[in-house]
This record gives structure tokens, sequence and C-alpha cells, in this order.
């Protein structure tokens, strides 16, 4: 095995949360065996970038940036290259043999498998781990970026066949944890100090399908529901989130318990990718609008106070500007605290990419802008429900642009900034009065 100590790595991640996850485990393995973390890439004799290739945008910038390191590589044989993540998966040999630098090229799912296939290449070979597998139950030690709150996997992978998305291709099947294993991982996180957890699934209301067991009445006895109760309790952990829900399987019972459970915030992101019921078609994503519009009457219902956030794609293949229009209506009638928007992408390998009825970009870019505009719009309209209300804030961190004044959310989910000494007040729950309001964060005072 070759010599780590005294090594620095670097790691640069892309995407989305559950690749932030995936991340601080291998962070975690890496220091285990003797690495120390060096900011500068350039400094770094292990570089490793963890990908995403949901869009074209984030696997350009990889390219870009592994071409820097590749060219460093020639002038320092001894530097360790590393892709992991979906562009990996994706890519698998072609990487090694567009990029001959390349040491490494894993997928996500073997993410704990980090320290195994570093022995490899240390061995001399260059290593490509991109078959399925069981994903190794996670006993790793993730070196977390946050000493505040924590990012915990509930289950890997997804089912589903949207035809624009290559997550099931490159993250697998879906695969969940078994509640122990979770309730273990929390335990340990609220030992350490953590104050809020967020339960991570690419699909997390599919949570359990793939665990044995049902209940008497015939009910799956591990749902999403059933994980919130069995770990609500656990000493220390005050805050409870969990992302992203699925508008297909979103069911009642689940808002039941976000509404009988003190620290589950009040916080729901469920996309719905279009307003338009023949475009959700097109997507496969097996629900229509006036389903989702339902699911946004059942959580007003019973916590009218909720934050929903969401994710929308406009010029998806075939889509009319009548299309567009009711994602534009949907997104007026709803109102979303937070809404991510993008242009359809095509992902190759996907179904809606060889599909002759493409959207101009031009088309693209022009409704991708308006419906920001209408977001804004809206964002600023139900952010004014928080001013001069006393909002519970748990302290993160230092606001970057302002060393006297800390930051931290809102139990649903609003950035919210105040004057007060991080030293002092990091991972404690303040209460806030709130002075400002904006779109997409506020100011206030705390109260004494």
């Amino acid at each position: 095995m070759n010599n780590t100590q005294g090594k620095h790595y670097n790691i640069t991640t892309f995407g989305c949360q559950m690749n932030s996850a995936d991340s601080e485990r291998m962070a975690g393995i890496l220091e285990k065996m003797g690495f120390q973390y060096e900011e500068d890439p350039n400094k770094a004799d292990l570089i490793l970038y963890n990908t995403c290739t949901i869009r074209d945008k984030a696997e350009q910038k990889v390219y870009s940036y592994l071409g820097r390191q590749a060219k460093r590589k020639q002038e320092k044989p001894d530097l360790t290259l590393i892709v992991a993540g979906c562009v990996a998966q994706q890519e698998g040999e072609n990487l090694l043999r567009r990029i001959p630098e390349l040491d490494l090229v894993m997928g996500p799912q073997h993410a704990n498998r980090l320290e195994d296939l570093l022995e490899g290449v240390f061995n001399g070979d260059r290593v490509v781990a991109t078959e399925p597998i069981h994903i190794v139950e996670d006993i790793t030690r993730a070196r977390r970026e946050s000493e505040v709150t924590a990012w915990v996997n509930v289950i890997y992978g997804c089912n589903e066949r949207c035809t624009y998305c290559v997550v099931p291709s490159v993250r697998g099947i879906e695969q969940s944890r078994t509640p122990e294993a979770i309730a273990a991982e929390i335990k340990d996180l609220g030992e350490k100090g953590y104050k809020e957890i967020t339960l991570l699934g690419q699909n997390i209301d599919a949570y359990g399908r793939d665990l044995p067991g049902s209940t008497a009445s015939g009910r799956h006895k591990h749902t999403l529901t059933d994980l919130l109760y069995y770990i609500h309790d656990i000493p220390g952990i005050e805050r409870i989130r969990f992302a992203t829900s699925h508008p297909r399987y979103f069911v009642e019972r689940l808002i039941v318990a976000c509404k009988e459970l003190p620290k589950v915030c009040e916080h729901f992101h469920i996309p719905f990718q279009s307003g338009d019921n023949d475009i959700l078609k097109a997507m496969s994503r097996g629900y229509t609008h006036q389903k989702y519009r339902s699911i946004m009457e059942k959580i007003r219902k019973y916590m009218p106070d909720a934050s929903i956030s969401a994710d929308a794609i406009v010029g998806f293949p075939g889509e009319t500007e009548a299309q567009f229009e009711n994602t534009l209506q949907l997104v007026e009638d709803i109102g979303f605290d937070q809404l991510n928007t993008a242009a359809y992408s095509p992902r190759p390998g996907t179904p809606a990419a060889i599909w002759e009825n493409q959207v101009s970009e031009e088309v693209k870019s022009d409704r991708l802008q308006r419906l920001n505009h209408l977001v804004a719009v809206k964002a600023a309209e139900r952010t004014q429900r928080y001013l001069g209300r006393v909002e519970e804030i748990l302290v993160e961190d230092q606001n970057p642009k302002d060393p006297n004044q800390v930051m931290g959310r809102t139990r649903g989910n609003r950035l919210t900034f105040f004057t007060g000494d991080i030293q002092d007040l990091k991972g404690k729950i303040v209460k806030v009065k709130i002075t400002q309001v904006r779109a997409f964060s506020l100011t206030g005072e705390r109260v004494f």
C-alpha cells in the first residue's frame, strides 16, 4: 500500500445533495487512510471530482477542471486523479480513453469502497468501478462539512424511468438502508452535537419498499412515515428534514406525521417539473397537474404555513407555448417559497434526448427567464408573511459578507441573518424577530 501519511487530498463536488453526502463519506475514508484535507487543488496529491450528469454544463465543467489537472500530472506523475459520481458511471472506460492521466473512475454506488479501489491504483492499476453492486452499509465516519446540520442517506438509487433523467442508469436501483442502521447513524450525530438532520433519497417516498415485511392490514411496515416516527425521539437532534419527494407516491399519512411530530420541519420539497398533463405524460412522471394541486391543498389544509419548494423544467421536447403557460399558471396558483428551475438539457442514454421535437435554445432561454421572473415575484409575496414574526433560527455559521452577523434557517428553510457572535451561538436555536424580508432570505433581531 502506498504511504499516504503527510499526503493531501482535495474533493470538488458537483450536483445534488446526494453527491454532497457521498463526498463527505469519501473524505472520511481518505482521512482514515492518513490523507489531510487541502483547500487548494493545485497543492493536493490526490484530486477527486464527484460529478453530476443532470445538466450538460456540469459535465463540461468537469472536463475543463480535469484537463488542467491532467497537465499537472505530466509534471507530477505521483498525482492521483479520480472521477467519481454520475459522469463516471455514465462514461466508464470512455473516460480513461479520453483522459489517459486518470487513475480511477468510480460510480456513486462504489463511494464506500474508495479505500479498496485505491489499493489497486497504488499497485499501479487504472481502475474502473461502475458495475452495479449491493451498496455496502455505510460504516464510514463521514467528514461533515457542517458541525450543526448533517445529511443522512436513507435510500440509494431510483426505480423511476422519467424520460429526461439519467439518474436510474447512473445511481442504480432503489436500495433502502434498514431503520436500525439509519437510527444508529443519527444517534451518533446527536452524540457529536449535531442539531439537524436531512434524510436523503433520490425518491425518498419509495423508502422501505424493497425491505421485507408488511403489517397485519397489508400495508408495508417500512415507509418514510414509519421511519420519521421511529427516529423522532433520538436525543440531541432537534430538527428533521427530508428530500426529495415524488408526487406519485406522496401520501396524506406523511403530512399528518409532519404535523404531529414536533421535530419535523414544516418544509416540503416536491418537484412538479411541468404544469401540463401531456408534457407530464411524455416525461413519464405518473401524475397529473390536478394530482399535484391536490397534494398542495392537503399540505395547506394540515399546515397552512408550511414552506413548499419544487423543481421545474422548461423547454421539454415538444413543449408548446400553451403548455409552458400551464406551468406558469401552476406557479401562479400555488405560490412556491422556492423553485429550482432549469431549461431541458438532453442527457445521453435517455429516451427524450433522441426525440425529434426538440425546442430551440432561444425559446428555452426565453421561457426560463419568464418562469424565473414569476418565481421571484411569488416568492416575494410569500415571504411577506414573515415580517414582524418571531421565528426560531438554528444558527449554522457566520454571514460571509458581514462578520458581525450570523446566519441560520427558519423551520421553513428560509435563510435568516441577524447580529450575533458565532462563537457563542453556533448550533443554538435562537428566537429572532424578522425586520426585513427579501424573496429568498430574511433579516431580523434577536429576541431575549
